[in-house]
C-alpha cells in the first residue's frame, strides 16, 4: 500500500488530521508523525529548527523504509516537506501544502515570533492556552520561546527562498482566502517558481486545521492524487 505522512505545524500536533484518517487510510498506509517537542516528544536541549526537523522527517523515512512517498503538510508541515523533496526527491512521490509561508524575512519572522509569549496568550487567549497544554503538556511554555527561535532563525535562512525552482516532484499548493498568516500572493509565487505545481485557493478557509472544511480539503486531495 502506498504510504502517506501527514506533518503538522508548529505548535500543532498530529490529531489535527483526525477527521481526515478513516478516508485517507481507504487509499493509503497513513503515517502521523511529531516533530520533536510536540505532544508527547521531549523539547531538545539544543535549539529546535527546519533544518533537525528535516533530519528527524528523513530519520522517520530511512527507519520505516519509505520511498515514493505522498506527504500533506500543513503550514510548518509543508515547509519540511519540499525541504525533505529538495534532498531526497527520489524518495518523494508528490507533495501538497496547505496554509504554508514562503516568504519568510528576518522583519516578519521577528513580527510572528513576538505573538509567542507564553503569560501574553494565557492573558490574551486563554483557550488557546488550555488547547497547547492538553496537545504538549506543561511544556508548551518552553515550546512557545523555541518555535519563536525556529522562525526568527528561518527569516534569517530560509532554506526554500532560491531553491523552489529545483524540486520537480508535483506539488499542489493550498491556502485559504482567509488566511491571516500566509498571503495568496506567496502563495502564487511559490506556485509559479515549482516547475511541476498546481494551486489552490480555498474558499472562506482561515488558517488552524479546524478552520479547514474537511469535505473540501478531501475533495482537493482526491482531485490532486486521482484517488476514487
Amino acid at each position: 500500500m502506498r504510504n502517506l505522512i501527514l506533518l503538522h505545524g508548529a505548535l500543532g500536533h498530529h490529531n489535527i488530521f483526525n477527521p481526515y484518517l478513516e478516508t485517507l487510510s481507504r487509499y493509503f498506509k497513513v503515517h502521523t508523525p511529531l516533530f520533536s517537542g510536540h505532544g508527547d516528544t521531549e523539547l531538545p536541549a539544543d535549539e529546535i529548527n527546519i533544518e533537525k526537523y528535516n533530519k528527524e522527517l528523513a530519520l522517520y523515512c530511512k527507519d520505516r523504509n519509505l520511498t515514493d512517498v505522498f506527504m500533506l503538510g500543513h503550514s510548518m508541515g509543508g515547509y519540511i516537506a519540499l525541504c525533505y523533496a529538495l534532498q531526497f526527491p527520489e524518495n518523494v512521490n508528490s507533495i501538497i501544502t496547505l496554509g504554508t509561508k514562503f516568504d519568510w524575512t528576518e522583519e516578519q519572522a521577528v513580527k510572528e515570533s513576538k505573538m509567542l509569549n507564553p503569560d501574553v496568550i494565557l492573558e490574551k487567549v486563554p483557550k488557546y492556552a488550555q488547547l497547547l497544554e492538553s496537545q504538549h503538556g506543561s511544556k508548551w511554555r518552553q515550546l512557545l520561546p523555541a518555535v519563536a527561535d525556529l522562525m526568527i532563525d528561518l527569516g534569517k535562512n530560509p532554506p526554500l527562498k532560491n531553491n523552489l525552482n529545483i524540486i520537480n516532484n508535483p506539488v499542489q499548493i493550498m491556502v485559504g482566502d482567509k488566511d491571516n498568516m500566509v498571503t495568496i500572493e506567496e502563495s502564487v509565487d511559490a506556485y509559479r517558481r515549482l516547475p511541476n505545481a498546481k494551486l489552490a485557493v480555498l474558499p472562506d478557509t482561515k488558517h488552524p486545521m479546524d478552520k479547514v472544511r474537511p469535505s473540501l480539503l478531501l475533495d482537493l486531495i482526491k482531485d490532486f492524487w486521482n484517488l476514487s
